[in-house]
């Protein structure tokens, strides 16, 4: 029984994407790092089979297209100064959105996250976003960073216990 799981396993694993290579500037490392786990966020949810992907894989409630809906509202929040309402709401995909809204509405608000960081040439001024008093860019990279790559190793298991699809 555990040689046919592992060779399960083995041939729905993924390959390993490395890490951004080193050198370049604190700004060019910082975001280099945060785009490598969004791409690697992204790609855990896309394929994920419904309705797996919104099913909770653990007590909490956690599952595996509510982490990319949450990370979403993140780098709204972050980002572009968008208000939440209510941040444990943010961990459940819509009923009505397929996995493939969930990972392009994703994409769509990483692309506008980007093109605010594009703006900014100073890691220690804040964020430019209308309305509240916004983080410096340095902190709003590390904390986009920290919060993207816990929720991405959330997602690493969830995708496993799915359909033992692995890799990064």
């Amino acid at each position: 029984m555990t040689e046919r799981v592992l060779k399960s396993t083995t041939a729905r694993r993924r390959g390993d994407t490395p890490p951004p290579r080193p050198g370049g500037s604190e700004a060019e490392t910082l975001r280099g790092f945060l785009d490598y786990l969004r791409a690697s966020m992204a790609a855990k949810v896309d394929g994920a089979p419904e309705p797996q992907v919104r099913t909770a894989g653990v007590p909490s409630g956690t599952n595996l297209l509510g982490l990319l809906n949450h990370l979403t509202f993140v780098e709204r929040a972050t980002f572009l100064g968008e208000k939440v309402t209510s941040w444990p709401a943010t961990f459940q995909a819509a009923p009505a959105d397929s996995v493939a809204d969930v990972v392009a509405r994703y994409q769509e608000t990483v692309e506008r996250a980007n093109a605010v960081l594009d703006g900014c040439t100073d890691l220690g001024a804040p964020i430019p976003r209308p309305g509240s008093p916004a983080p410096s860019v340095r902190w709003a990279l590390t904390h986009l960073i920290e919060e993207t790559g816990r929720h991405a190793g959330h997602a690493d298991i969830l995708r496993e216990l799915i359909d033992g699809a692995t890799g990064r």
